[in-house]
């Protein structure tokens, strides 16, 4: 991995998107230190701590780099965008006219997304006025308000700063995906939660237990190393190419292999898990009302509540996302297209359908694995006394944004090299 980043800065044209994508999350953390307009600085200071612990607030606020406990333009991060795109996959499955667009290939998805960002621009502003009024709660010991005396202009200017901080974000993933490396929107929640490491390493650094420091560091090395290696498992389906006839001449044919992951649908699952599973208690935050506090605290990130539902999505998002992004009849098809054949299958429908099956087999220990490392450290935490700072969904996509990137550097490279070719 390390040689592939060192070659990468050796080609120009690699370089530029190198920095490219640097110069956009450096914006997205410079955004993350910029007030809202109306926001006293002094009060923000002190009511930090309710965006700190197992609360859905500190959840939030981890996702977003700690953007929403200051109050600042890109506080709402890009989860509005993730809840947008969610509802529009979903809504592909049950609305005829969403899966004839689906269908039409890349005109249709161009529509899907701008419908995408017409929903996020709609739940970023109703999100902004919920978290104006919450704020509005929010008081010091002097009994400053953090956005003082709410008047209509003043509501009106920090829920415009703060929707279009949000589409501001979501052009800055779609550039970083189109100019860039790697998925803009994964790489922003990645920025995010990896400015949160400083403190995490200070909160393990200043940990009572002798015992926890120093199994600490163990612990996260081998999550790290399990993860990696059920990231890259794949079974390998061996396919034979006949020879055949292509004009005047004959192509030879060969034996190759077609990989089907493990996890199929890589960190997509958690990021939609997560997603969804906030919605109930921020809803219950924003309503700011004993019964909806109460609602709120069922669903803890530290909850049963919170990561059985977690995992209960996570299995489904697998599932879901896997067949979206791997066809099986697409793929038989284009076996029989181009005169290729798995051993002891026969083409077409029989091919499709061993490869389902397969598929399937695959799928659901990836789901499971995905359900187990995202309420592994909340288990840990109900049952010893130890603290972690990051839970199993931040890791989960730390480390799955980071192999996915440098996949997507090495095809960079791959398709520069021309040295096999030359000599």
């Amino acid at each position: 991995m390390l040689q592939t980043i060192l070659n990468s800065f050796r080609l120009p044209e690699i370089r530029k998107k190198l920095a490219f994508t640097a110069a956009m999350l450096l914006l997205y953390r410079l955004g993350a230190y910029i007030p809202s307009p109306g926001v006293d600085i002094d009060t923000v200071k002190q009511i930090e701590q309710n965006f700190s612990g197992s609360n859905i607030l500190g959840f939030l606020n981890l996702f977003s780099g700690g953007s929403l406990s200051r109050l600042s333009l890109f506080a709402l991060g890009i989860m509005p965008y993730i809840t947008a795109s969610i509802i529009l996959q979903l809504m592909t499955v049950v609305v005829p006219t969403l899966e004839r667009l689906q269908k039409e290939g890349e005109v249709g998805q161009q529509k899907i997304t701008q419908y995408t960002r017409y929903l996020t621009v709609a739940l970023a502003f109703a999100q902004s006025v919920g978290y104006v009024f919450l704020f509005q709660s929010f008081q010091n010991t002097a009994g400053t308000s953090v956005v003082g005396t709410l008047t209509f202009p003043k509501v009106f200017l920090i829920v415009i700063c703060l929707t279009a901080g949000t589409t501001l974000l979501m052009w800055l993933g779609e550039l970083i995906t189109q100019r860039g490396i790697g998925n803009g929107i994964s790489l922003m929640i990645f920025a995010s939660i990896a400015s949160r490491i400083p403190s995490g390493l200070q909160a393990w650094a200043t940990n009572p237990d002798p015992v926890f420091k120093v199994m600490m560091p163990f612990i996260a090395l081998a999550v790290i190393v399990g993860i990696v290696f059920v990231q890259e498992g794949q079974r390998r389906i061996p396919v034979q190419y006949a020879k055949r006839v292509v004009g005047r001449r004959m192509t030879t044919g060969g034996s190759t292999y077609l990989p089907l992951r493990v996890n199929m649908a890589g960190v997509i699952p958690v990021i939609f898990a997560a997603s969804i599973m906030a919605f109930p208690p921020t809803i219950g935050q924003l309503m700011n009302t004993p019964a909806a506090l109460s609602f709120a605290n069922f669903f803890s990130p530290n909850g049963w509540a919170y990561v059985a539902g977690e995992v209960f999505f996570i299995v489904i998002f697998t599932y879901f996302y896997t067949a979206v992004t791997f066809n099986p009849v697409d793929q038989a098809d284009n076996l029989k297209k181009y005169g290729g054949f798995i051993p002891g299958v026969r083409p077409g429908r029989p091919t499709a359908e061993y490869l389902d099956r397969i598929l399937s087999r695959l799928t659901f220990p990836g789901a499971l694995y995905l359900g187990a490392v995202a309420a592994l450290p909340t288990i840990l935490i109900s049952q010893t006394s130890a603290t972690f700072f990051f839970g199993g969904t931040s890791i989960l996509i730390v480390i799955g944004v980071a192999l996915d990137t440098v996949k997507q550097l090495e095809a960079q490279l791959m398709m520069r090299n021309y040295e096999g070719f030359l000599k």
